[in-house]
């Protein structure tokens, strides 16, 4: 009689699973989250650019695991993506701003290096053989004349006149007389004059006081805005002078990157 041996069975150990690769996904998230951050940072628009340009590839690749997959962070590897191309697009906008800002800067240096100083162009008296604009920076102008700037920015300040404030007027003091002035701002240059710090004063007699500005609904209004090229405004302002004042001296100055004009005026 024959004895068969019979083999133990021994169970068969599990095949582990294959590891999700997600690496890239979370990459992706945390690339995004830096550049977009970097990118409200002014300069850093650079490290937000690369950054994003690494965040949208990763999220790209991750995505397309998780679509085969071998991820499981579909939904974190999009999102990195879509944060890596708000951070391309943020350094995009502030490399703009920062090149515009620094283009901006270069021109206002150059206007102030080239001697932002006015030249004297003759108004109303020019047949009586005044100077036809050579440099005349510092220069006391007369009524009529025009002060012209190398941005071909020109101001011109009338002959003044007298002026009766209304009873609502600010600014006259009674006992004083006030003088109307009309001031003309032309903008002849290739660019918009932003007339935000254009100011006005005066000083009148031979002491030199301050004369008053006055402002009432014919007079006083500031100017502000921008004036764009080829066009100008008209101002009208008046100041408050004693009355024995035999002189008023108006000073306008466009702006902190232009010298201030002077026009003596008799009153």
């Amino acid at each position: 009689m024959s004895q068969h041996t019979q083999q133990p069975q021994f169970p068969q150990a599990p095949v582990p699973a294959a590891q999700a690769r997600n690496g890239l996904g979370t990459a992706a998230l945390i690339l995004g989250i830096i550049g977009a951050l970097s990118g409200l940072i002014p300069f850093l628009f650079w490290l937000a650019g690369i950054l994003g340009i690494l965040a949208l590839i990763m999220g790209l690749v991750g995505r397309g695991r998780a679509k085969r997959g071998v991820a499981t962070n579909k939904g974190v590897a999009l999102t990195g993506a879509i944060l890596g191309l708000v951070s391309l697009i943020i350094s995009v906008v502030g490399a703009v701003i920062l090149f515009k800002a620094v283009g901006e800067a270069v021109d206002e240096i150059d206007k102030a290096t080239n001697g932002a100083s006015a030249s004297k162009k003759p108004g109303d008296d020019s047949a009586k053989g005044g100077d036809s604009g050579g440099d005349k920076g510092g220069e006391t102008l007369a009524a009529g004349d025009s002060a012209l700037y190398p941005d071909k920015l020109t101001v011109t300040v009338s002959e003044p006149k007298p002026y009766t404030p209304s009873e609502f007027a600010v600014g006259h003091t009674k006992g004083n007389k006030a003088y109307q002035v009309t001031i003309v701002v032309e903008n002849a240059g290739k660019k918009a004059f932003d007339a935000s710090l254009f100011t006005t004063e005066a000083r009148a007699g031979k002491d030199g006081v301050k004369a008053e500005g006055v402002y009432d609904d014919k007079v006083g209004e500031p100017l502000t805005g921008k004036i764009m090229p080829g066009k100008k405004v008209t101002l009208q302002q008046a100041f408050d002078a004693p009355a024995d004042a035999k002189g008023l001296t108006v000073e306008v100055s466009p702006g902190i990157t232009y010298d201030a004009s002077q026009w003596d005026l008799k009153l």
